[in-house]
């Protein structure tokens, strides 16, 4: 039985194990937290929102982010200072404009396929992860944004996506509890919510109670590879400092895969690879409903309000998730009070209900410049690569996991 061993268990690293397992794989999983789904798979915006599938490699985004970066409060924030590693990734930002069309439609695809396969996990496996499937409504102020809008609207629809033009009449009746003014919307059925971080966990428990090793609190020290084996080197990813020295364990493996998020990048530089992943902060906010009538007047429809690029889902009767904002700040996590402030102030502004009650979080996305996930062999023939899906990791992963399994399988099938 080929042993595969997968670095991260966040929601791709989870999901491509239990890929893994299906197909007869025996598989470990190594993380550097002492539990699953600690990073960026921890608190994001919940949506599975294959009608957020444009990529961001475009004119308009860049005059946006142009404009925005005086402003501390913008949903897109450049730290200036010069490193290069940013600078190289937005040179090839730049570079991917012309294949804005094609890669947006690709996502869709992938994303579609994603949602399929996720309802199925989480129904088989009889996984609670607060589920939602009552689509995602996108809404504009302006005309303006709104006519933009049309033309994306109908790059997403050419790509297979079922999303339709709605009116303020026809917004405030798919969810009543929006308080402030708007001008149109587009709603999409088939989209759907639900608490990333529960589905991990259970997803993992899953894999767990079926034969997945998981090694916790491991940071990866070290890969040799050669033409029979893997060899991984790892210790303890906060070490004892009365130990005398750091103390390193090894396995084997016919294969590993690198699930590692931000931290790809390193990872694949360790074995010749360049894999360029940048880390972009995002932010959110989950309020605790904890009255009845801030659990009557939170919205069950999950929201997306294109000009502020915030997004909202419910987590069962007690949460509602908000997220947003994309910082280009290295790999800083802190946790930056007058980026949540306006993730709580949006709040208020749309919706009765207290925020009271307010749970900040920040997590670092793991973004291509081509906006596109990494799902392929590298360039050694025992190195495989599923990363790189930036703020549509939830979205993406189920399909990404299927694909990479079915990749490993051609290379290393499972005999006997």
């Amino acid at each position: 039985m080929p042993h595969v061993v997968v670095i991260g268990a966040g929601i791709t690293g989870v999901t491509s194990a239990y890929e893994l397992m299906r197909l007869g794989y025996r598989v470990t999983v190594i993380d550097r937290h002492l539990y699953p789904a600690m990073e960026t798979s921890y608190a994001n915006g919940g949506q599975l929102s294959a009608s957020n599938a444009e990529v961001w490699n475009q004119k308009a985004t860049v005059l946006k982010g142009l404009k925005w970066m005086s402003q501390k409060s913008a949903p897109l924030l450049l730290n200036p200072v010069f490193d290069l590693h940013k600078y190289g990734w937005l040179i090839e930002f730049l570079s991917n404009i012309r294949h804005y069309e094609h890669n947006t439609q690709e996502t869709v695809r992938l994303a579609l396929l994603a949602r399929k396969r996720l309802f199925e996990i989480a129904e088989q496996e009889q996984i609670d992860f607060n589920l939602e499937k009552r689509g995602i409504l996108h809404f504009y102020h302006n005309k303006a944004d709104f006519d933009f809008a049309i033309r994306v609207n109908d790059l997403l629809c050419q790509g297979g996506l079922e999303r339709y033009q709605v009116s303020l009449d026809e917004i405030r009746q798919i969810e009543p509890s929006l308080t402030g003014q708007y001008y149109a919307g587009f709603y999409c059925p088939g989209d759907a919510t639900g608490d990333i971080h529960k589905f991990t966990v259970g997803l993992a428990q899953v894999t767990m109670q079926q034969g997945v090793r998981y090694i916790f609190g491991r940071d990866v020290h070290d890969i040799q590879l050669d033409a029979q084996q893997v060899q991984l080197s790892y210790r303890p990813a906060i070490e004892d400092p009365l130990a005398d020295q750091p103390m390193v364990e090894t396995l084997h493996a016919d294969a590993v895969l690198i699930c590692g998020g931000v931290g790809s990048y390193q990872l694949a530089r360790q074995v010749g690879d360049r894999v360029n992943v940048y880390p972009v902060k995002g932010y959110s906010i989950t309020v605790n409903l904890q009255d009845e009538q801030s659990q009557k007047q939170a919205p069950w429809v999950s929201l997306l309000d294109e000009s502020a690029k915030i997004v909202t889902s419910r987590l069962g009767t007690d949460r509602l998730r908000i997220a947003g904002t994309a910082e280009f700040n290295g790999y800083n996590r802190d946790i930056r009070h007058d980026r949540i402030q306006p993730l709580v102030r949006w709040v208020q502004r749309n919706f009765d209900i207290s925020t009271e009650s307010v749970v900040p979080w920040a997590g670092l996305r793991p973004m291509m410049p081509n906006m596109m996930p990494v799902i392929r062999q590298g360039q050694h023939p025992r190195v495989f690569y599923n990363t790189g899906h930036g703020h549509l990791g939830w979205t993406l992963s189920a399909a990404t996991a299927l694909m990479i399994s079915q990749e490993i399988a051609q290379h290393y099938p499972v005999t006997g």
